[in-house]
């Protein structure tokens, strides 16, 4: 069959078309170079629609795809992810480190305590390494707290 590659080569080369087309539309400053601002992003789209290209002609094998199970854990580690982005203002670095670190810990060994005991230390390290070896202006916990 191998219509998963066929169908995501077909994707790739439509985006690489939107690609090119926004490139072109890049007004030419007064100053520039011979090519112009348009050619690194057009040699970009071409490379992504000649990847595309192949992809659907030359199609791999038929995966095997993972279990559901698999895929929900993908969708809620984004999630997450997402989650502690948002997070990370309001609640400080702490927090939110930890228990995201202690939740994807678990999902790669599900094991409480362990998963606790590594996102309370990444959480702790990473500040330590952000703050103070790398002078990023961290707040551990949220402003409010401390005025």
């Amino acid at each position: 069959m191998r219509v998963s590659d066929r169908i995501f080569g077909a994707v790739v080369v439509l985006g690489a078309g939107g690609y090119v087309l926004a490139a072109s539309q890049i007004q030419k400053p007064f100053f520039s170079d011979p090519l112009g601002p348009q050619a690194f992003p057009v040699g970009v789209g071409i490379v992504m629609a000649i990847c595309g290209l192949v992809m659907i002609f030359s199609p791999d094998e038929e995966p095997d795809w993972p279990e559901m199970r698999s895929f929900l854990a993908l969708v809620g580690s984004t999630a997450l992810l997402v989650a502690y982005a948002y997070a990370l203002k309001p609640m400080g670095f702490l927090l939110p480190t930890a228990i995201a670190s202690a939740v994807i810990s678990y999902q790669i060994t599900p094991n409480a305590g362990r998963a606790a005991i590594f996102g309370l230390g990444i959480s702790l390290g990473l500040f330590a390494l952000f703050k103070f070896a790398l002078g990023l202006s961290l707040f551990a916990f949220p402003r409010e707290l401390f005025g």
